[in-house]
Formats: C-alpha cells, sequence, structure tokens
C-alpha cells in the first residue's frame, strides 16, 4: 500500500514547477502502478500550449476555471466537477482564468518519471 501526502511530495524531486504552476506527482512510474496521478495548480491567467506524444491524460477540475483549447479551435470551459480527457495525445491550449487558480487532477497512462518539465516556447506545444 503507498500513503502519501502532498507535504511529503513537497520534500521531494517530485513536486516540480512546470513553468506555469506547480504539479505535486503523488504516484510515478517507480511507483510500479502503470499510471502517475498528480495534483496540479495552475496559477491565475496563464496559458499553456501542450501535446503529451507519450501518454495519455485525464485531467478532473477540482477547484479554480479555465479552459482548454483543441487543435480545431473549439474552446471548453473548464470548471469545478468536470473532467476531460487527452485520448488522441491531444495539441491543446489550456488556459487558467485571471482570477483564482486552477487546480486539477491528473492521471497520465503509460507513468510519468516524475520530473518532467514542460519547456514553453512560440515553437510549438511542450512534449514530454
Amino acid at each position: 500500500m503507498i500513503i502519501r501526502t502532498l507535504e511529503d511530495v513537497e520534500k521531494t524531486e517530485f513536486f516540480v514547477n512546470f513553468g506555469n504552476g506547480t504539479s505535486h506527482r503523488l504516484l510515478t512510474a517507480k511507483d510500479n502502478m502503470g499510471y502517475t496521478v498528480c495534483y496540479t495548480v495552475m496559477e491565475p491567467g496563464k496559458e499553456s500550449h501542450q501535446e503529451y506524444r507519450n501518454h495519455l491524460e485525464a485531467c478532473f477540475c477540482v477547484s479554480g476555471t479555465g479552459e482548454i483549447e483543441d487543435a480545431d479551435g473549439n474552446i471548453h470551459k473548464i470548471t469545478p466537477g468536470m473532467i476531460y480527457a487527452l485520448d488522441k495525445h491531444d495539441r491543446h491550449y489550456l488556459r487558467s482564468d485571471k482570477d483564482e487558480p486552477l487546480v486539477l487532477i491528473s492521471v497520465f497512462n503509460p507513468a510519468l518519471t516524475g520530473i518532467e518539465v514542460h519547456k514553453f516556447t512560440n515553437e510549438g506545444a511542450s512534449s514530454y
């Protein structure tokens, strides 16, 4: 059995500043579960252009609001209690509203090593 708190993770390399916020990588590849669970806090008013080429991701919104824009320009509002899943390695923009942080529980398959960090540039989507 694995028992771990946010505070436990903050003392490790698995507490990551990903560029627009922080991610507590609660379960990682080293836990041998086959997936990763993260507690992700995106700072207010931020935008991330992302594409997970090697992972599928699902995100459940705990608090805050924002939006996700797909590669075709379709925009979907993110609100507490909703989930979105990037089931086709979807390139997307994730945006947090300016009033408060966007807090998500993210699940990645296959598992992350836990120390990955986004590199946001004007050259395309950040990926790992």
